[in-house]
């Protein structure tokens, strides 16, 4: 009786914790589509792989955090000429650094 208990208070947990709970807006997850996304948004196939590849191939180094939005654009950190920056990754290919004054 109490193993039972404890096994519906967990899932409880889970439930109210959000951890069964669908990811609303411009969510990311690693290697997998967002979740959730506008009627207006198809989602590609593409992998963290094959972003990671692509910002590698335009001279990016040390790719990780690669998030993907709603939007199909790959989001991460990398290394460029030495410096630490964010990365973009669009779904048409192009290959770019984010943020100030970029």
């Amino acid at each position: 009786m109490i193993k039972f208990w404890l096994t519906g208070m967990v899932a409880f947990a889970i439930l109210v914790g959000g951890g069964a709970l669908p990811i609303v807006g411009t969510a990311y997850a690693d290697d997998m589509p967002a979740l959730r996304c506008g009627a207006d948004e198809k989602i590609d196939g593409s992998t963290a792989a094959d972003a990671k590849k692509k910002i590698t191939a335009a001279g990016y180094t040390q790719v990780t955090g690669l998030k993907k939005g709603c939007d199909n654009f790959w989001h991460g950190r990398a290394i460029k000429d030495g410096v630490p920056t964010e990365v973009m990754l669009a779904p048409d290919g192009r290959v770019q650094s984010e943020g100030k004054g970029e």
